[in-house]
């Protein structure tokens, strides 16, 4: 991966507030990534600055091996989970000048 990607990957990850969340299929589409694994591999290796805990799997569920903490800090911006699945049609963020069907699964 080349450092221009790598870092658009970044500054997407940032750019989602507090209270929002996106899936890693968004940060995907949003920084032109090829993969959301692509975007999961950047948080795992680089991503110790970045609000992490607000990027979730496709159905709203966290990674498997951070979940407790992923949901705590996720209800410490007051996003709540149902279980362990998080409402992507409410809590999903939409960034400025994206419409709701502009989105990779037509739910931005």
């Amino acid at each position: 991966m080349d450092d221009e990607l790598h870092e658009r990957i970044r500054s997407v990850i940032a750019d989602v507030p507090a209270g929002t969340v996106a899936t890693y299929g968004d940060i995907a589409a949003l920084s032109g990534a090829p993969s959301p694994r692509l975007v999961g591999r950047v948080l795992a290796e680089d991503g110790h600055d970045l609000p992490w805990q607000r990027i979730l799997r496709a159905n709203g569920t966290p990674a498997p091996h951070l979940a407790h903490e992923q949901l705590e800090r996720l209800r410490g911006e007051g996003v709540l989970a149902d279980g362990q699945r998080v409402d992507l049609r409410k809590y999903r963020w939409r960034p400025d000048g994206v419409a709701e069907e502009d989105g990779p699964d037509g739910l931005f």
